[in-house]
């Protein structure tokens, strides 16, 4: 790797650690003729893989069209950096999952609400309303009750007991 200051080609790492639930590693490298000291990220990239649109298109898989549709499903809600490349790299293992060359944009768009679902449902009704294309305002009402009901239904947690005092 290039040295980002005098751009000699050869630097030696000095560290590496393994981040984001082991689907990146960070490397600490060091210029072996000025010294300069810098980072480096390594991340599993999705290759060889299409995506078949709603209208038939086929077009590459893109990192950086899944991240941009995150980010506006995501803007001003609380999730860190570090939640959001988490949530990145967890799609795109469900993607990868799935074992084919080809995947539609159906596909990917369920298995965003999926994880959305998880961490925050604002951003999960932001991406449900353009992913399921609602129509009017009875849709989304509906999508909204829906989302109501299932947190209905889940467990409350454990509380634990009082204890008596003596």
């Amino acid at each position: 790797m290039k040295c980002p200051s005098c751009h000699h080609a050869d630097t030696s790492v000095m560290d590496s650690r393994v981040t984001d639930e082991g689907l990146a590693i960070r490397r600490r490298r060091v210029c072996d003729r000025c010294g300069f000291r810098f980072s480096t990220i390594e991340e599993v990239e999705i290759l060889n893989l299409t995506v078949v649109k709603r209208d038939g298109r086929r077009e590459p898989y893109s990192r950086e069209k899944l991240e941009g549709g995150l980010r506006k499903a995501l803007e001003k809600r609380p999730i860190t950096v570090q939640t959001f490349k988490r949530l990145v790299g967890q799609i795109e293992r469900d993607i990868q999952l799935r074992g084919r060359a080809e995947i539609t944009s159906q596909d990917i768009g369920a298995i965003v609400i999926k994880r959305l679902q998880r961490i925050d449902q604002i951003a999960y009704i932001r991406f449900a309303s353009v992913y399921r294309q609602f129509q009017d305002v009875e849709t989304f009402r509906q999508e909204l009750n829906r989302l109501l009901r299932k947190r209905r239904r889940r467990p409350s947690p454990a509380r634990p007991k009082p204890q008596k005092q003596s």
